[in-house]
């Protein structure tokens, strides 16, 4: 079974939630930035409490991540780690990719490179 919950959106972002079994993705397009962060935050715990057996952050067609949006997946890396819930970032954007190789949290991550519209499952 498929529910999609679709996020707050606003001008620079938009976060849905696609739920399948006990797996959930959160898809994110736009700029995670300090005054949108709190959005994917709350999208992220919300996946999280509903227990599932593993979480995909799917920042594919982020254009902009900033220091807030960082904490936020370390955030997320914690929480999964913290309830054995796997945790998959998927990336597909230079600014993205380079955000999370120079800061560390690439391989802490375990982030996954993407084609842009490939779609990732």
């Amino acid at each position: 079974m498929t529910t999609v919950s679709p996020g707050p959106t606003s001008e620079l972002l938009t976060v849905d939630t696609l739920s399948t079994d006990s797996v959930v993705r959160v898809v994110c397009a736009g700029e995670v930035d300090c005054s949108t962060a709190p959005a994917l935050r709350r999208a992220l715990d919300d996946a999280f409490a509903a227990g599932p057996r593993a979480v995909t952050v799917d920042l594919e067609a982020v254009t902009f991540l900033d220091s807030a949006g960082l904490s936020v997946l370390a955030v997320a890396h914690r929480t999964a780690d913290q309830t054995g819930t796997r945790l998959r970032v998927l990336v597909a954007t230079r600014a993205v990719t380079r955000a999370l190789q120079v800061t560390g949290l690439w391989e802490l991550l375990g982030v996954e490179q993407v084609h842009p519209g490939a779609g990732a499952a």
